[in-house]
């Protein structure tokens, strides 16, 4: 998608925090936005800057990380077209404390926060919304920190493997393919899991038959099978 042909306002309508905004509500917020493009490897924001904006990714992903004194990096979430970030961080006047960078070539629609305050004023529902949106995204966000406290490293791998599949309801395809959309190295930090593990556990799935996996690409053979492999008993 071209940042000169996106209609901005037309963009945010179809967001779930913008989609019962009035055609004059978003042209005010699309007045208070920019669409930037960006290469891969890019940094968004770094730790320390500013936060006066929240940031919508279009197309691409774009990963929140931190680092360690030491020079480690963690991967917290990635963020994929049609989700944003930093909405609660940039209501409390404080700077960002994650870094983001692009993971490919992305563009990225940031929303100023003067422009978001004014609607608010305007109409305090508009605040409901946001709160609904940010409340989402952090049961989303403790949920990813219970699983690293409460599974194993196995059990993650494989809940990451099937997290779209619905396996209580329509039997899935005898064969599923789950595309990775970044490198193994970079789940494997998402799961908070060293380089090496994730590659052995893909190996050990492979190994049982219940996967075959062709670089980024893991076929699933076995939703079910692979859904019960690390249960307990």
């Amino acid at each position: 998608m071209s940042s000169r042909r996106l209609d901005i306002s037309a963009y945010l309508s179809g967001l779930p925090l913008f989609n019962e905004m009035r055609p004059a509500e978003l042209e005010r917020l699309a007045a208070g936005s920019q669409v930037r493009r960006y290469a891969r490897g890019e940094e968004v924001f770094s730790v320390g800057q500013p936060c006066e904006e929240f940031h919508v990714v279009i197309s691409g992903q774009v990963k929140l990380y931190a680092l360690s004194p030491s020079g480690q990096e963690k991967v917290i979430e990635i963020i994929s077209a049609g989700h944003s970030c930093a909405e609660a961080l940039m209501f409390t006047g404080k700077p960002y404390i994650v870094n983001a960078q692009t993971l490919n070539d992305a563009l990225v629609l940031t929303v100023k926060k003067q422009a978001v305050l004014e609607e608010i004023e305007r109409d305090p529902r508009f605040a409901l919304r946001m709160l609904g949106g940010i409340s989402r995204r952090l049961h989303g966000l403790v949920h990813d920190v219970e699983s690293a406290a409460l599974h194993s490293g196995m059990q993650r791998v494989i809940g990451y493997l099937l997290r779209d599949l619905d396996l209580d309801g329509q039997e899935p395809a005898q064969t599923t393919t789950v595309s990775l959309v970044v490198s193994k190295a970079t789940v494997a930090s998402l799961l908070n899991l060293t380089p090496e593990y994730f590659s052995r556990v893909l190996r050990e799935l492979e190994d049982s038959g219940l996967i075959d996996v062709d670089k980024r690409n893991i076929h699933i053979k076995d939703p079910k099978g692979l859904a019960k492999y690390s249960m307990p008993g």
